[in-house]
């Protein structure tokens, strides 16, 4: 045995407002009355995305019926699906 002393380590308290877990997900579906034009320029006005990624999550809904357009803190998904649910977009935020 040793006749070193165990220390006593003080850890740091944690702050209760830390998030704790994967970011949320806001996924928009696919539907038959809006045009890749209206997706796409929601998309840039919901995510401030490049039109380019725009064009290819619009695409990506287009082809797979969905697409996960966003990911982060929920107040932020929150935000993003109600510009996009404002010209009636259909979606939904899941955990990650």
């Amino acid at each position: 045995m040793s006749d070193q002393k165990t220390q006593n380590i003080e850890l740091p308290e944690l702050d209760e407002d830390v998030e704790i877990g994967l970011p949320f997900q806001v996924i928009l579906y696919n539907d038959d009355w809006h045009t890749f034009d209206e997706v796409i320029n929601q998309l840039i006005v919901a995510t401030n995305c490049s039109f380019e990624r725009a064009k290819s999550l619009a695409f990506e809904v287009h082809v797979k019926g969905k697409a996960i357009v966003f990911s982060g803190e929920m107040n932020k998904c929150l935000k993003v699906s109600a510009v996009l649910e404002e010209i009636e977009l259909h979606t939904q935020i899941v955990s990650g």
